[in-house]
Order: structure tokens, then C-alpha cells, then sequence
């Protein structure tokens, strides 16, 4: 029998002998988070960190090592969004949600990022972002067959995270900042972001590591701890500090789901069945979200599957005590976290959480 543990090392072993010894730390303690089961077997188990917060920030639950620094991908967008915020930037919530998105592409997304550039005089061409497709597949279709600028290819205003790239584009505008070298890590924009992320999360300056993200933007670490931290605050601030921009952040993401993902996206479903709740996923199996109350929970898969992250989603909500709070649909919940297996076209198994049989009743 492999335990998680013993799996965990044999992998560690694997990588010191092929010379990648940069992800050990992620892999020290991982345990079970979500398995998949075809059938009447476990055919696959996804490993990972976890934490749950209560609203007094105290942990309820911890599997595996919520202190492990990780690399939290958009699951920081919402920090970088409260940055901006502080350094001057102003425009509508449903623009603000955008900011922090990793959307579709869909053409609501793409207007949005072209109002954001056009209220500082700017066009599409002064985005720095990798060039991309949209990652909705209907969306890219209809980018191949009708481009909004610079398609039918890859493009700057097409990638997911356009929309933070613009308003870093306006904010160093409002500023007077320089927006040519806006995706250095010495500018003062990301300086101030750096600055923004140690407070919010808590942690060490110390452990904090830096490298690029998937977009070109300076990526900072994170521990799960200070990832959950920084989000019971903007998921409480709305109703326990309604004037701070934490609070703007807050109700900007949660009243506008559709902005931040798009159709289908798992971390809009979530938004849409929790009122108040302000979720950011992340690519490489990050996830991080606030309830309203000040409990919160962040987790990351250790192989960056996407595939058991609404599963496990799901199960840390209701660990939370997200299907307690007023206005909750409880469908809504239980739709996010039923993650089929297919053989044949068919339903024959599930993508189940499995620290919540540990945890049967959460907090509540």
C-alpha cells in the first residue's frame, strides 16, 4: 500500500536523481485532496495543500502544509487589483472585477479591456501580455472569425489576463509612472504590489521569492496561509470596513462573477451560488476565496490539475460554513462540486474531495 506520505517521498527521491530538487518544498507533506473514482476503485489521487479559516482567522483545517511557500499565479490578482486601487486607480466595479479576472476572452471581456485602456487614451497595442487565444473555446472561435484588434491570431487584448495588464496600464498613467517598463519588478507599480501582498498575507519578507507569471507580469510567493488570510479580509471588509478600498475590491469581484471567469467558468458558478463570496482561481491548481463572515480557505493541487479543483472547492466551502450564510443556493453548490467521471459518454464515477470525510462538519 503507497500512503500519501510514502508517495510523496518516492516522488521527491525521483526529482533529487534527475537533478530538480526547486519543487521539493511544495512536496514535503502533501496529502490527499480530492481522488477519482471509476467504478467501483480509487483510479487517481490528487495531492496538495489545504487551509480553512475561521472568521476570527484562527485555522479549522489544515492538510498537508499550509506554510509552504507556493507560487499562487491569478489567485493574486485581487491583491494586485487593492495595489492599484491605493496608487490612484478609479473605474466602474464590472471594470475593477475585470482587473482581477482570468477570463474567457468572450466579447464582453474584450470590450471591457478596450474601455479600461480607452478611458487613459490608450489602444490594445500598448498591452505587454503574452499574446494569446481566448481559453473559451466558443470565444476563440468567434475571435478567429471576428477579431476586435489585431486577430485572428494571437493577441495581447485576446489573453486572460488583459484586463489586469490594462488597468496597470492606467494606473501608472494616473500616477505618472512610466508605462513602458510597468512589467519590471523594480517599477514603482510592482513595487507598490510586493508591498500591498506582505501585508495583506502576513508573511515573512524573508521567504518572499520572485519570478515571472505565465502573462509577464512579476509573480510573488505566497504561503496558503497568507493566501487565505489576505482573502478573509476582502470577503469580511465589505460589511466591517465598507469604505477601504479592500472593501471596494471585495464587492467589485462578487458582484460581477461573470467578469472575473466568464460561462462555465467554476470560479463564477461559485460566486453566482454564495452571495459576498470573492474567489480567485489560479492556474497550476491554486485557489483562494472569502466569505463574507471573515472565514476563507486557499488550497493547491500539487500536480496543477484543474480537473478536481471545483470538487475540492466545493468541500472547503461548506467546510467554511459558505452553505449556512444567508442568500446561499445550496444547488449551486452542490452543481460546482459534481465532477463526473465518463466512460463511454456516461457518467461511472466521481472526482471526490476527500479531507472533507475528515472533516464531515467543517466549522459548523
Amino acid at each position: 500500500m503507497v500512503t500519501a506520505h510514502m508517495a510523496s517521498g518516492r516522488v521527491a527521491a525521483t526529482m533529487a536523481r534527475t537533478g530538480s530538487s526547486a519543487s521539493g518544498g511544495v512536496l514535503d507533506d502533501a496529502a490527499p485532496l480530492a481522488e477519482v473514482i471509476r467504478g467501483d476503485l480509487v483510479e487517481s489521487v490528487h495531492l496538495g495543500h489545504l487551509v480553512v479559516l475561521d472568521p476570527s482567522g484562527r485555522p479549522v483545517i489544515q492538510v498537508g502544509n499550509p506554510t509552504t511557500p507556493i507560487w499562487p499565479r491569478s489567485s493574486l490578482k485581487p491583491l494586485q487589483l487593492l495595489a492599484m486601487l491605493r496608487a490612484g486607480l478609479e473605474l466602474p466595479d464590472r471594470l475593477l472585477a475585470l482587473a482581477s479576472a482570468s477570463h474567457n476572452g468572450e466579447p464582453f471581456h474584450l470590450e471591457g479591456v478596450l474601455q479600461i485602456l480607452g478611458s487613459v487614451g490608450l489602444g490594445s497595442g500598448a498591452l505587454q501580455n503574452t499574446p494569446d487565444l481566448p481559453i473559451y473555446p466558443p470565444a476563440a472561435l468567434e475571435w478567429h472569425m471576428a477579431p476586435l484588434g489585431g486577430g485572428p491570431g494571437p493577441a495581447s487584448l485576446a489573453q486572460n489576463c488583459s484586463g489586469k495588464h490594462a488597468a496597470m496600464l492606467a494606473t501608472c498613467l494616473m500616477q505618472g509612472w512610466d508605462i513602458q517598463t510597468y512589467l519590471s519588478p523594480e517599477h514603482p507599480l510592482q513595487r507598490a504590489v510586493r508591498a500591498t501582498i506582505l501585508e495583506m498575507t502576513g508573511d515573512a519578507e524573508v521567504v518572499m521569492r520572485t519570478t515571472v507569471d505565465g502573462c509577464g507580469a512579476p509573480l510573488f510567493s505566497t504561503t496558503l496561509l497568507g493566501l487565505a488570510r489576505a482573502f478573509s479580509i476582502l470577503g469580511a471588509a465589505p460589511t466591517v470596513d465598507v469604505r477601504s478600498h479592500e472593501a471596494r475590491v471585495g464587492r467589485a469581484i462578487s458582484a460581477h462573477p461573470d467578469m472575473v471567469g466568464g460561462t462555465g467558468r467554476d470560479v463564477t458558478l461559485a460566486m453566482q451560488a454564495v452571495p459576498g463570496l470573492v474567489a480567485k482561481d489560479g492556474a497550476e491548481g491554486v485557489y483562494a476565496a472569502g466569505l463574507p463572515d471573515g472565514s476563507a480557505i486557499a488550497f493547491k493541487v500539487l500536480d496543477g490539475s484543474a480537473r478536481s479543483r471545483p470538487a475540492i472547492l466545493a468541500a472547503a466551502l461548506r467546510a467554511a460554513g459558505a452553505a449556512g450564510l444567508p442568500g446561499v443556493y445550496p444547488g449551486g453548490l452542490d452543481g460546482l462540486g459534481r465532477v463526473p467521471v465518463l466512460g463511454g459518454g456516461r457518467p461511472v464515477g466521481e472526482v471526490r474531495a476527500v479531507f472533507a470525510d475528515v472533516y464531515p462538519e467543517g466549522r459548523r
